[in-house]
């Protein structure tokens, strides 16, 4: 078994190198997290609760040798709707398409049924690499963290592969993700950088914008709340009025609820917990696009929308 824990030595002749990588694991192993810490921005909404991403986000991490652009995927999981059958489509979907795999695995939980399942459809892909990234090692003493590195190469062999690499990281305590690009960067093919120089996500902005009202939305919710919601943003349009020197942005937002008696745990009494939603984002928002924001927040109920595939295309899925 090989843990990397330095850095491959840098060839004589420098090569650029560009292409996609994607982290795959089971719902909540830290994938987006690792995501913004690789690109050193927020690109990728991060929540407590399992099944926050539903989009796949690109960061792009630019260095002097190389273009990684990183696919951020929603967990794979065993659907329970239609918006989860088609989230593991995307999950499928994009695995065929990249150059490098990553399968996030939490140094703080040993390894499931749900690590065994995707283990076992990455063990069928012939074509990319796969490298184990144990994730969340801060939570861990050295003698988990051991325990945990043999099980993830244990689990490559039962299933008669190989890890390209396995690293363990922790991107909240920014512990071995400069190491962790640094592996990845001789598996992707060579070539000329894919995107601009300063992009760090393809990502439209009004969907991360939506995106980051719905991160904040997702706070402190009851627990049958999370996969309820869905934001979508109408229209953001400079206000006209301003002069140059006092630009406003006027951002009108949905969130969208499956059932009426979930319109008032989002509002809260009085309205103050739509209100704190309303503040938390817009200061993301502003970060996001620099720029000060006017943001307009309305709750509706678009029934069952999970399951109901008029409204999920509705909602963007």
């Amino acid at each position: 078994m090989s843990v990397r824990t330095q850095s491959p030595q840098p060839p004589e002749q420098a090569v650029h190198r560009a292409g996609f990588a994607c982290f795959v694991g089971r719902p909540n192993a830290g994938k987006s997290t690792l995501t913004n810490a690789l690109v050193g921005k927020k690109v990728a909404i991060t929540s407590n609760r399992p099944q926050t991403t539903r989009h796949t986000v690109r960061g792009i991490v630019h260095r002097p040798d190389a273009q990684l652009i990183l696919v951020d995927t929603p967990g794979l999981h065993k659907p329970r709707t239609l918006l989860g059958e088609r989230l593991n489509d995307v999950v499928r979907t994009t695995w065929a398409e990249v150059d490098v795999i990553g399968f996030c695995l939490p140094a703080n939980e040993k390894l499931g049924p749900g690590d065994r399942f995707i283990a076992k459809e990455l063990a069928s892909i012939k074509k990319s690499p796969k490298v184990a990234i144990v994730t969340k090692t801060d939570l861990v003493d050295s003698k988990t963290l051991a325990e945990q590195l043999i099980a993830v190469d244990q689990l490559a062999k039962e299933l008669g592969f190989e890890w390209a690499e396995i690293v363990p990281v922790s991107a909240v305590g920014e512990k071995q993700v400069d190491l962790l690009a640094d592996l990845l960067v001789p598996l992707l093919p060579e070539g000329p950088a894919l995107y601009p120089e300063g992009d760090l996500t393809d990502e439209p902005e009004q969907v991360m914008v939506a995106e980051l009202i719905r991160e904040a939305a997702l706070e402190g919710v009851r627990d049958e709340l999370p996969h309820s919601i869905a934001v979508v943003v109408e229209e953001m349009l400079p206000r006209e009025d301003r002069p140059a020197d006092k630009p406003l942005l006027d951002i009108h937002a949905f969130v969208y609820i499956e059932r009426p008696s979930q319109k008032g745990i989002i509002i809260g009494p009085k309205g103050k917990r739509l209100k704190d939603v309303g503040i938390k984002s817009r200061k993301q928002i502003e970060a996001l696009l620099g720029t000060p924001v006017f943001l307009d927040l309305h709750v509706k109920v678009a029934k069952d929308w999970q399951r109901d595939p008029r409204q999920l295309r509705k909602l963007g899925f």
